[in-house]
């Protein structure tokens, strides 16, 4: 068999949007954490996506990352590389995601790609050169007071620009709507004037499919999610991929189940709201503040767990919390103190309710998913079927039980308000 893409995403959850696209698309996705240490079994595998943590660190850190990442992929044979990163493009002036993008095409000897954060069915969308959620322009979508990378202006172009001493261009929705050659030409054309990053409009899925037809064969491609779904098809169209029937089956999930919270974005406030509201006593909220002063409230929520648990009752341990309670605690504690008390808590609790039989596993939020991850020890995960758009439900062996255990890592952003709820009913 061979390796059609390799990937590299910049954190936890973006990871898993985009194997779920892949999954979607028709190709069999393995999701990596971090960069294998030993032989990972790709027989029966057309994609693989590979995990980091490197969307908030330094960019130096992020760069080393990023190569290793790429090593590994080169030499699993991967036929195209795959920069992933949020389809909210939050990064800083300084990076990552320009220097990454630098460090990859340097690597690959290419001389040009494309910048396609879209993701029109989860509402981002790329006009202009502009980044829209819903119907706001990025700096004025809520992504302004993001706690770590605010996004203060939608034009991805001056964006991208402040992070690479490289040239910056655009495919707008004009050239796309000429179709794939066209597009093609435009990036050539581009290319010969020496413009190494192009931000691509999308407004839509035919947006997507055009861009996906016209970089197919381009060594590396980057953006969010959207693009993707795209690609399969053009990899099929290349003789590249066969048909497969159910990409995404996992086998049958068991044991308790369980949501850990730790993003604060509006959307998980808002599954958060709808799950108290069906299940008043089935929430258990974390403090910052109070975890920093001892394990008394750490051991409460394990208590309450534990309780819920066993009575098959649906369990929820959450830190998300308003604006004005998150700025408190980082203002009392500071940004990365806060954070790490939350994540080390849900984390822990995490490896403790595995270990005490929970086999259904929602986490919320990328950074909380990748603390759990790492606390869990994953190393791998099967991509299954979707939740909500950029969501799938993922399975991993667990020692000393016949059943895998099954994890949904959810990006903050993503997924209905129900998704607390309806995504074990998917599962079941």
């Amino acid at each position: 068999m061979t390796l059609l893409l390799g990937a590299i995403a910049d954190d936890f959850t973006g990871a898993t949007d985009l194997a779920n696209n892949l999954v979607r698309g028709g190709m069999r996705c393995l999701q990596v954490i971090g960069v294998p240490q030993k032989a990972v079994d790709l027989r029966d595998i057309d994609a693989v996506v590979v995990a980091l943590k490197s969307r908030s660190c330094s960019v130096e850190e992020a760069v080393a990352d990023s190569m290793a990442a790429l090593d590994w992929l080169r030499a699993q044979g991967a036929r195209q590389l795959f920069f992933k990163y949020c389809s909210t493009f939050d990064s800083t002036d300084e990076g990552n995601i320009g220097p990454v993008a630098d460090a990859l095409l340097e690597a690959l000897g290419a001389a040009q790609t494309v910048m396609v954060p879209a993701f029109p069915v989860n509402g981002r969308t790329v006009y202009q050169g502009h980044l829209f959620v819903g119907d706001r322009l990025l700096n004025d979508s809520g992504m302004q007071h993001h706690p770590l990378n605010p996004m203060q202006d939608a034009d991805l172009v001056r964006v991208l620009s402040r992070q690479t001493p490289y040239a910056v261009g655009l495919a707008s929705r004009q050239v796309l709507a000429n179709g794939a050659e066209a597009t093609g030409a435009h990036l050539s054309t581009l290319a010969e004037q020496g413009i190494r990053h192009v931000i691509c409009d999308s407004l839509d899925e035919q947006d997507l499919d055009v861009l996906a037809e016209a970089t197919v064969s381009m060594a590396l491609v980057t953006g969010g999610s959207g693009l993707g779904q795209a690609l399969p098809a053009q990899y099929r169209a290349q003789g590249w991929l066969e048909t497969i029937t159910e990409p995404g089956r996992l086998a049958p999930a068991a044991g308790g189940a369980l949501v850990l919270s730790g993003s604060c974005s509006r959307a998980t406030l808002a599954q958060v709201a709808d799950f108290l509201a069906k299940h008043p006593d089935g929430g258990f909220a974390l403090d910052p503040l109070s975890l920093s002063e001892s394990d008394k409230q750490w051991e409460q929520a394990l208590a309450f767990a534990l309780e819920r648990l066993s009575l098959q009752a649906p369990t929820l341990i959450y830190a998300s919390a308003d604006p004005d309670k998150v700025k408190a605690a980082q203002a009392a504690l500071g940004v990365a103190q806060a954070g790490h008390l939350v994540e080390t808590a849900l984390s822990h609790l995490a490896v403790t309710l595995v270990n005490e039989g929970v086999g259904r596993l929602l986490v919320a939020g990328g950074e909380t998913s990748g603390a759990v991850v790492s606390a869990l020890g994953i190393t791998t995960l099967r991509i299954g079927e979707q939740i909500d758009p950029g969501v799938p439900w993922t399975q991993t062996p667990w020692p000393g039980r016949e059943a895998p255990l099954s994890l949904a890592l959810k990006s903050g952003n993503f997924g209905g308000v129900d998704f607390f709820t309806r995504a074990f009913e998917v599962l079941a």
